[in-house]
C-alpha cells in the first residue's frame, strides 16, 4: 500500500510519544481513494462494537478492555508510523458521514466521545498532562498550601468514592460546571463554586472539552456538507458516505462455502422461500425492472455469491436481465467487468465478500476518470 502522505507530528514528553490525536483541525493529509472506505469501515466496526458494549450494559472495567481490543484489532496497520494516519483520516471521513442528521450527529458524538475517553485513559499521566495544556485548558495543579487547607476534606471524598490519595497526589481547581458527571456521581469536592480533581480523574475534563469541540465540530461539518461538498462531490463521494452509515459490518463470507451452492434454474425459488428481505426487494426487482443502480447490484452480486452462485452462472444470470435493457454488447463492456471483479477475477485479483461495500473498480475508472485518485482531509472541515 502506498504511503500517505502527512505533515503531522506526534507529542512527545520526556522521550514518551502520544498517538492520541485531538481532531481539533483537520490535518493537511491526503489519503487515497482506495483506502478513504477501508479506513472508515475500520474505525466503524470500532464504534458499533463501542455501541453494542454499552447498550448490553458493559461496566467501566469491562468497556476499558474492550474498546483498547478493538482499537487494536480494527486499526492496526503493517506500518505501525500509518496508524496515526489512519486514525486522522477515519475520524474526519465518519465526521463526514455523521453530519448529515441531528440522529446521525447524536450517535457519533457520544460513541466517539467514549472512544477518546477509554484511549485518554490509556495513556501515560505524563502524556495526559502534555494534552491539556493542547487543550489550551487555564487550569494549573493546586499549590501545596491550598492543599494542606482542603486535604481533610479532599480524603474524606477519596475514601468515599475509594480511591485513597497518595503522597504525590495532583490536584487541579476548575469551575464545579466543567466537570458535570464528577458532581452527579458525587466524586469531586466542591468549594466556592470550583471542584478539587484529582490528576486520575482529569479524564472528565478533558472528555468535556473534547465533546464540546466535536459537537461544534459536527454542525459546521453539516453546513460545509449542505451548501458545497454534497453537490461538488455527488459522482465521487456521495455514494460511499451516504452507504457507510448502513453499512454491513458482520462476518466475512468472503469465500462461498464448498456446500453453499444454488444453480440459475433453482434460483427464482430460492428467492422467495429463503431470500432474506432486503435481497429478495433487489431481487424482484431486478426480474421486473431489468436493472438495478450500482448500490443495488454491489449488494445483490455479492450476495448471490456468498450464497453460493458460480462466477460463470452469475454471469449468465445478469447478461439474461441487463441485455433485455440495455443490450448484450453494452453489458458485456459496461457491466461484466464488476461481477469478475467481485469474484477476484479483475483488478486486484482479491475476491470480495458482503462486508465489501465500496465502489467496484469500473465504476472508479468511469466515473473518477478525470477527478484526481488523492482526496484531502482537510477540505471536509
Amino acid at each position: 500500500m502506498e504511503a500517505v502522505r502527512s505533515q503531522r507530528k506526534s507529542s512527545v514528553s520526556n522521550g514518551v510519544v502520544s498517538t492520541l490525536p485531538l481532531y481539533r483541525s483537520a490535518p493537511p493529509l491526503e489519503v487515497r481513494l482506495d483506502d478513504f472506505e477501508l479506513y472508515a469501515i475500520d474505525r466503524l466496526r470500532v464504534l458499533k462494537g463501542i455501541s453494542d458494549a454499552l447498550s448490553r450494559g458493559k461496566k467501566p472495567d469491562e468497556m476499558e478492555r474492550l474498546v483498547l481490543d478493538l482499537w487494536k484489532t480494527n486499526m492496526r496497520q503493517q506500518d505501525s508510523s500509518e496508524v496515526v494516519n489512519k486514525d486522522i483520516i477515519s475520524h474526519f471521513v465518519l465526521r463526514l458521514v455523521y453530519c448529515r442528521t441531528e440522529e446521525l450527529r447524536k450517535w457519533f458524538l457520544s460513541i466517539e466521545t467514549t472512544l477518546f475517553r477509554y484511549r485518554f485513559r490509556d495513556e501515560a499521566p505524563e502524556i495526559q498532562r502534555l494534552l491539556m495544556t493542547e487543550f489550551d485548558l487555564p487550569y494549573k495543579a493546586v499549590s501545596n498550601a491550598e492543599y494542606e487547607s482542603v486535604k481533610d476534606k479532599l480524603n474524606q471524598v477519596a475514601r468515599a468514592i475509594g480511591q485513597p490519595i497518595t503522597t504525590d497526589a495532583i490536584f487541579y481547581k476548575v469551575p464545579f460546571e466543567e466537570v458535570p458527571e464528577l458532581v452527579a456521581g458525587r466524586r469531586v469536592f466542591i468549594q466556592k463554586g470550583n471542584a478539587y480533581i484529582a490528576m486520575n480523574q482529569v479524564v472528565s475534563l478533558v472528555v468535556t472539552q473534547f465533546r464540546s469541540h466535536l459537537s461544534k465540530a459536527l454542525v459546521l461539518t453539516n453546513r460545509k456538507w449542505t451548501s458545497m461538498i454534497r453537490e461538488q462531490e455527488k459522482d465521487r463521494l456521495v455514494p460511499i458516505i451516504e452507504a457507510l452509515s448502513t453499512s454491513y459490518l458482520g462476518p466475512d463470507y468472503s469465500q462461498p462455502r464448498e456446500h453453499a451452492e444454488i444453480s440459475l434454474k433453482d434460483i427464482d425459488q430460492i428467492a422467495k422461500s429463503s431470500f432474506p428481505l432486503c435481497m429478495r426487494h433487489l431481487f424482484e426487482k431486478l426480474r421486473e425492472d431489468h436493472h438495478l443502480k450500482h448500490g443495488g447490484r454491489m449488494q445483490l452480486g455479492l450476495f448471490l455469491k456468498c450464497v453460493g452462485l458460480k462466477l460463470d452462472d452469475a454471469l449468465a444470470f445478469w447478461r439474461a436481465e441487463f441485455s433485455r435493457k440495455v443490450g448484450a454488447e453494452r453489458f458485456d463492456k459496461e457491466y461484466a467487468y464488476s461481477i469478475r471483479h467481485n469474484y477476484g477475477k479483475e483488478g486486484k485479483r482479491t475476491s470480495a465478500g458482503l462486508h465489501t461495500l465500496f465502489l467496484s473498480k469500473d465504476y472508479i475508472i468511469s466515473s473518477w476518470s478525470r477527478r484526481s485518485p488523492w482526496l484531502s482531509i482537510s477540505s471536509f472541515q
